[in-house]
């Protein structure tokens, strides 16, 4: 493409950006004494007759929202102009540039900075789901940070965007493969429950470093999301923590009735989740001796020898969780289990309750002898500061035979003693 020095009334600073399809250059708007960004369209693609038609329906999509959203996580749109020549929209410029080169494994943020973009990216998107407007296209390329050193974040590129009002003119067959909800894919009637999926991969790449479904080419991709379950972010990085993997799972469950059903649903996990990153953190976490008398001291270890709980020490995960917070959910897949250490934890299957754990008792084992693809079958969720520790799956598996022999025989005698309560319970019915 040729240099462009000016576009309409706007003076070129620098390009700044370029696909396929189109350049971003920063600019400067002379009247308004300020400096924007435009979306610029190769005109080479307005004069193809299918591609043309479809840029200048999204940049026409995208101009209807000029002065429509005014949210301080959504970059604004000031002007656009459309022809059968030219195209482009000219909107905020955010000079920090976008979150993709954060979803590499070496170059990830720390969890509460990813907790708080996608908790400002769910405001932004639950403030455009009440105007109306489902975005359609969320990936990191779209997610824009005000500043190099990453204190805030914008929404960008609403030119996919589906609107609620039949008189809008709707973009069909946009999205990202690999950021697509099931329901995109097969092309259904969309609401905001598509964003809950698409920034819940979002989500999972920040964490984990990786997309949930990778393949060489987009239908095994497609067959992939639509058929597959993705690995919990934690099976790539086991700093990860199960309350996170299950923020991660519910926001990318398959079933829109198993999904978040609403973006406060989903910003109420996330603000309880960085609650508890930030709590752990200000505790630095229990030193490695009081972690092994308290292991020591419960019940299910009185057959451990020393050596094979130094073991579960380097296999086991510690955080602190404050009251309110689940710890798993019904219905969630799960391929681990958990011990209170310290605190108090309410079971619940539906509206019933089924009991109340106390420091010692554990929680999750028949993630064992599901390969790790079972099914929470009840809910837990604190009622007091707890100190918790969890175990997954593929972890356990890499212990010493005679470590997971002792977890085995133990789990038996919890299964046992929680069969002969449920019996003596049927039985006083």
């Amino acid at each position: 493409m040729a240099a462009i020095e000016r576009i309409g009334k706007f003076d070129i600073i620098a390009q700044v950006g370029e696909g396929t399809t189109a350049r971003v250059f920063l600019a400067h708007d002379p009247f308004s004494d300020r400096d924007v960004a435009i979306k610029y369209i190769d005109p080479a693609i307005l004069k193809d007759p299918r591609q043309g038609r479809l840029y200048r329906q999204i940049l026409r999509s995208e101009a209807s929202l000029a002065g429509r959203l005014d949210h301080p996580h959504i970059a604004r749109i000031y002007d656009a102009l459309v022809t059968e020549d030219e195209a482009y929209v000219v909107m905020e410029y955010v000079p920090g540039g976008t979150l993709e080169r954060f979803c590499a494994p070496d170059s990830l943020l720390p969890q509460e900075r990813v907790l708080e973009i996608i908790f400002k990216c769910t405001r932004a998107l639950d403030y455009a789901y009440h105007q109306g407007i489902t975005h359609r296209d969320i990936k990191p390329a779209n997610i824009l940070l005000v500043s190099p050193d990453r204190q805030d974040v914008k929404l960008s590129d609403f030119g996919s965007a589906a609107f609620q009002s039949s008189e809008a003119t709707q973009v069909s067959g946009v999205g990202s493969p690999a950021y697509m909800s099931p329901q995109q894919i097969r092309e259904v009637p969309l609401n905001h429950q598509t964003d809950i999926y698409s920034l819940g991969v979002v989500m999972y790449q920040m964490l984990s470093g990786r997309l949930p479904f990778e393949s060489s080419n987009n239908y095994s991709l497609l067959y992939r999301i639509t058929h597959e379950d993705a690995p919990p972010p934690s099976h790539f990085n086991p700093d990860v923590p199960p309350a996170l993997d299950s923020i991660v799972a519910r926001a990318m469950r398959k079933a829109l009735e198993q999904r978040y059903q609403s973006w406060t649903e989903f910003a109420h996990d996330l603000a309880q989740a960085f609650r508890n990153q930030s709590h752990a953190h200000e505790r630095q976490g229990l030193p490695i001796p009081e972690k092994f008398e308290l292991l020591r001291g419960m019940v299910f270890f009185r057959e451990f020898s020393d050596v094979e709980l130094w073991e579960v020490l380097r296999i086991a995960q510690w955080s602190s969780v404050r009251p309110e917070t689940y710890l798993v959910r019904e219905g969630e897949p799960g391929d681990s289990f958990s011990f209170l250490a310290s605190g108090e934890a309410l079971v619940r299957k539906g509206d019933k309750l089924l009991g109340v754990l106390t420091a010692g008792e554990c929680f999750g084992e028949m993630a064992l002898f599901s390969a790790g693809s079972g099914t929470r079958g009840a809910s837990v969720e604190a009622t007091t500061d707890i100190e918790l520790l969890t175990i997954r799956a593929h972890a356990l598996n890499r212990a010493s035979d005679a470590c997971r022999m002792h977890f085995y025989k133990a789990f038996l005698e919890v299964l046992a003693t929680r069969l002969s309560l449920a019996n003596s319970r049927i039985a006083n019915l």
